[in-house]
């Protein structure tokens, strides 16, 4: 009598499948709602025209913005990172020393 060997899936279990299936149904359900939902329709073309204009440079002001913060969050984890590896370092020779005296 031999002894088969379930396959290995990608998702074990039954309530692991059930939940990434809710998951996947409720994502497209919500994605049909957004692509059926009513545009609001601008009447003017000048309109369009001067919002898309708008929308450029508030784009360009987002991403100087986005770019600037993100150069801050660089720097504060760099400098984060080098109290870090001191306090290790400090912690390090504390317990060397601890354990050799």
């Amino acid at each position: 009598m031999r002894i088969r060997k379930r396959r290995k899936s990608f998702i074990r279990g039954w309530r692991h499948k059930l939940i990434f299936l809710l998951v996947v149904y409720f994502a497209g359900f919500t994605t049909a709602i957004y692509c059926l939902a009513p545009v609001p329709q601008n009447t003017e073309n000048r309109a369009i025209e001067r919002n898309f204009a708008h929308s450029v440079l508030k784009s360009d002001e987002f991403a100087t913005a986005f770019n600037e913060g993100l150069h801050k969050v660089i720097d504060f984890s760099k400098s984060a990172a080098l109290r870090a590896s001191d306090l290790i370092k400090q912690e390090y020779k504390q317990r060397r020393t601890h354990a050799d005296g």
